[in-house]
Parts: C-alpha cells; sequence; structure tokens
C-alpha cells in the first residue's frame, strides 16, 4: 500500500503540473486553429515560398503537417480528458 501511495501521489503531482501547462496553452491552440489554414497564414506560406521570409525565421507554423498534427493530438487530448471524467 505505502508504493502505491507513493506511486500515487507523484502521479498526481505530475498530472496537476501537465493541467495547469494544458491551461497555459488553451489560447494559443485556438489562435493557431485559427490562423492555419487562414488566409493570413495561405500568404505567409506563399510568402516562404517565395523567399520573402527571413533564412534564419523558425518556420513550423508553415509546415502543414506541424499545426494539423498539433491540433489533431489536442483534440484526442481532449476527448481522452473527457472520458476520464466519466
Amino acid at each position: 500500500m505505502e508504493r502505491r501511495l507513493v506511486r500515487a501521489t507523484h502521479a498526481v503531482r505530475r498530472l496537476s503540473l501537465a493541467l495547469d501547462n494544458y491551461e497555459t496553452i488553451k489560447n494559443d491552440i485556438a489562435a493557431l486553429d485559427s490562423y492555419y489554414g487562414s488566409k493570413t497564414w495561405r500568404q505567409d506560406f506563399a510568402d516562404d515560398e517565395a523567399g520573402l521570409l527571413p533564412e534564419g525565421l523558425k518556420r513550423g507554423v508553415l509546415s502543414e503537417d506541424g499545426i494539423w498534427n498539433l491540433l489533431t493530438n489536442y483534440r484526442e487530448l481532449q476527448t481522452r480528458i473527457t472520458r476520464l471524467k466519466k
């Protein structure tokens, strides 16, 4: 029982920290969801393709898979959280 208490205590702490982080990025996720596929994203993508963006600029948001994968994983996580509530 002691091992179970220690394991559960650590898991609850880690989950609490993870949920704190989850709450702080919800607005970021919403902004990325709105941006992905928008006119602004398409223009940024076209500018990158045309070589108009600075060479050293990070382009993760312009890789179609980057945002898509994040949003898909986020939705799957939301589904898991909802199932756990039941």
